[in-house]
């Protein structure tokens, strides 16, 4: 199969979805990953459009990529404006990218109802401003917006819009599913037919590309499809990032092209860093990472029912379509009151815990599994506590900090916010640390007071973070009395890792589940983690 263009749009399409926003500066820090994976085109923004995409384009003027062409995105010149005296082309131009991406309105709706204009000016000023850029020696993409409605709508007047681009000079034309209703089985004749007709009218082959949006959660699946009608390059964002219900997903779309249809869009070992960009990106964007993505996901190759533990011991294939490896992820077994021995044998030797050590075995861990699951624990969910536990069960288990007491108090008046005090008294090796902090919730301020008091034994907690809080009511029948289930999520540079607390008090839930995180943590920083 031939090579595919791939085309990163998360700095300017991506940043159209719900609460996704960067800065100039962030921008730049992701271009740069996007960079150190292959990617070949990153648009960057909309330079006529705002200060911030202008800002992002002199950065980028200051900044060397390796692989990826940085792209400026636009418009066409608006009506009744030469597109030498349209601001947009001209900011366009200043931006001194390499390739300029404009978009242009395909479908005669958008033509005779939106911008109320005949469609011979829109053929006009579709043709003109691409050769105005082209002119100027520029790589010019042009986006046929709303091309497979236009399509359904008006076959004819649809193509000329695409002749009109490449005729001014566009080295590409990519086809926009703008509205993301568009089928899998409506795009290859679509896309077929349109190679046809411009191969026939220029006497030779023009590159297509794709844009595909995922209001049908069909994103994937139409870039795929149009992928196998002979598009060259493919439109995405990292993570599916976008307006509505998101773009494209380039960590799904990127896989499925290396490794299921044999098209050499990106190396083994860019690929192999797919994942990490995907969790970058998200960390940026302050978007908790979605478990259940396709390859990426933390749940991606994640295994929980005990026969499918056992099958993956003996041949990984049988439950997993690919190695994890070859996109930078790992494979996962989950111990539930579902569990059977298969799976805590597998996550013992994943952790390097000896089970068969002081005369315990994997059934009577099984089944104390299954007894604290019954009083409300979930470790399927929960890595961090589980190997906590398994050192415990074993008697592996060496605290790196014991707690002898703590105190958390809340204080209220009717002139200002809560204020929580957390007060704790730790040991470490026989040495006593007591300290006090504040924090924004009575969890916020134990958090504090546990990270000075360790600050004294074990620098560098600070690249630590917590970054998700949970709280589950097990019984809500029995009001505030209720038993309650906390869950941390806690992260540092290169990990992610869940610890749970179960009580019917929900400050003794929350610090059974923030000792354990720091536990966890300590005990890495000992093993290079």
């Amino acid at each position: 199969m031939e090579p595919v263009w791939l085309y990163d749009t998360t700095l300017r399409d991506g940043t159209q979805g719900e609460n996704i926003n960067f800065t100039a500066e962030e921008k730049i820090k992701i271009a740069k990953r996007l960079d150190g994976i292959g990617i070949h085109y990153i648009e960057g923004g909309w330079p006529g459009s705002n200060p911030r995409d202008k800002r992002f384009f002199e950065l980028a003027r200051e900044t060397s990529f390796e692989n990826a062409r940085i792209t400026a995105f636009g418009s066409t010149c608006k009506p009744g404006v030469r597109p030498a005296e349209d601001p947009n082309l001209t900011a366009l131009l200043e931006s001194q990218t390499q390739a300029i991406a404009i978009f242009g309105k395909s479908w005669d709706l958008h033509v005779e109802k939106v911008m109320e204009i005949s469609l011979e000016e829109n053929l006009s000023m579709i043709r003109e401003s691409v050769a105005f850029l082209a002119g100027h020696r520029k790589e010019v993409i042009y986006d046929a917006e709303h091309f497979f409605d236009g399509y359904k709508a008006n076959r004819e007047y649809t193509l000329n819009t695409v002749s009109a681009a490449v005729g001014g000079g566009a080295s590409m034309v990519v086809l926009c599913d703008t509205n993301g209703g568009t089928l899998p089985f409506e795009i290859e004749p679509i896309i077929t037919d349109v190679r046809k007709t411009l191969a026939n009218h220029f006497n030779r082959q023009i590159t297509i590309g794709i844009h595909a949006h995922d209001d049908c959660g069909l994103g994937v699946a139409n870039s795929i499809a149009a992928v196998r009608a002979g598009a060259g390059m493919v439109h995405g964002t990292i993570n599916g990032y976008g307006e509505r219900c998101g773009n494209a997903d380039l960590t799904a779309i990127i896989p499925v092209l290396c490794l299921k249809m044999g098209c050499p869009c990106m190396s083994r070992e860019h690929l192999k860093m797919i994942r990490k960009t995907s969790r970058y990106v998200s960390e940026i964007a302050n978007m908790t990472p979605l478990n259940s993505r396709p390859f990426v996901g933390k749940s991606a190759f994640a295994h929980k029912g005990g026969i499918h533990v056992s099958a993956i011991m003996k041949t990984p294939a049988a439950y997993e379509h690919i190695d994890p490896e070859m996109v930078g992820n790992t494979r996962r077994v989950l111990v539930s009151d579902l569990s059977g021995k298969s799976n805590v044998e597998y996550k013992a030797g994943e952790m390097g815990i000896d089970l068969e050590v002081n005369g315990f075995s994997s059934s009577k861990i099984v089944s104390e599994i299954k007894r604290l699951e019954q009083e409300g624990y979930q470790f399927d969910v929960a890595d961090g506590s589980f190997k906590i536990l398994m050192e415990k069960f074993t008697d592996q288990f060496k605290p790196k900090f014991e707690l002898e007491s703590f105190r958390v108090t809340i204080e209220k008046d009717k002139n200002r916010h809560c204020r929580s005090h957390a007060t704790i008294k730790i040991s470490v090796d026989g040495r006593e640390e007591i300290t006090a902090a504040e924090g924004r919730g009575p969890v916020s301020a134990l958090d504090n007071a546990l990270r000075k008091a360790l600050d004294n034994f074990f620098p560098n907690l600070d690249a630590m973070g917590l970054v998700d809080f949970k709280v589950r009511v097990m019984d809500g029948e029995k009001g505030t009395s209720a038993k309650v289930r906390v869950l941390i999520e806690s992260r540092d540079f290169d990990h992610i890792w869940t610890t749970v607390g179960v009580s019917e008090d929900i400050i003794e839930a929350s610090w059974q589940a923030l000792a354990d995180s720091f536990q966890f943590k300590l005990a890495n920083m000992n093993h290079g983690g």
